[in-house]
């Protein structure tokens, strides 16, 4: 892997545990439904595909399938409302965050964030818990036509910094962010927390696996050299 000139990072399952928001507000959207909670386990689980799928998955109880459509338009309005008042109250950092940030923010990487989440929630939580500075670029779910795993949202990153494809690092949790990552050319290196579905991220052959993003300054240092 060589040394990047810039790199993107992940939200959800990388930079910040939104889950514990995500789960209170899934349960409550049931309890509204008049149907029963699933807790926070079964709901990091689901996450990682925006809100509107995991609002499906919570309506039909698993990860695929989909709910009837009477259903889903009346429980993703009370989802949405719920969570626009609870992004980022129960949601925290992952340890090694900030100071991975703060390696990279001082060795002069341009930075971006891009996620699947949409602008409105994206943005605040960001703000909530201190990260938004660290960033000249934030990419939302639905700041483009499209989203990860399309490689849209990263070669967009690319173009705005303008630095070449195979320059760029993509830092992220998930299948999705290896799946954008190849398809545009990026090298890609995941946490081996957050959220891939209760699968080990590394069936999906990243480039590296990483414990923190502390380990960043060591990995890229081996680039360097």
């Amino acid at each position: 892997m060589r040394r990047p000139e810039m790199v993107l990072l992940d939200l959800d399952g990388t930079l910040v545990d939104s889950v514990p928001d995500l789960a209170y507000c899934v349960d409550e959207m049931m309890r509204r439904l008049a149907r029963p909670p699933h807790g926070e386990a079964a709901v990091r689980n689901w996450v990682g595909n925006g809100v509107e799928r995991l609002v499906k998955r919570a309506l039909i109880g698993a990860l695929d399938g989909e709910p009837p459509t009477a259903d889903y338009e009346r429980a993703l309005p009370l989802f949405l409302e719920c969570y626009g008042a609870n992004t980022s109250g129960r949601s925290c950092l992952y340890p090694g965050v900030r100071e991975g940030l703060d390696f990279l923010r001082g060795a002069g990487y341009r930075l971006a964030c891009v996620t699947n989440k949409a602008a409105r929630f994206t943005e605040p939580l960001l703000a909530d818990l201190g990260l938004r500075e660290y960033f000249s670029l934030v990419i939302s779910g639905d700041s483009l036509a499209e989203k990860k795993p399309h490689p849209l949202p990263l070669r967009h990153a690319a173009a705005h910094f303008g630095v070449a494809l195979g320059a760029a690092l993509m830092v992220g949790d998930s299948v999705s962010d290896v799946k954008a990552a190849r398809a545009a050319g990026f090298a890609i290196v995941c946490v081996s927390y957050g959220y891939n579905h209760g699968r080990d991220i590394r069936e999906a052959a990243p480039d590296a696996v990483i414990d923190s993003l502390i380990e960043l300054e060591g990995l890229l240092a081996e680039a360097d050299g």
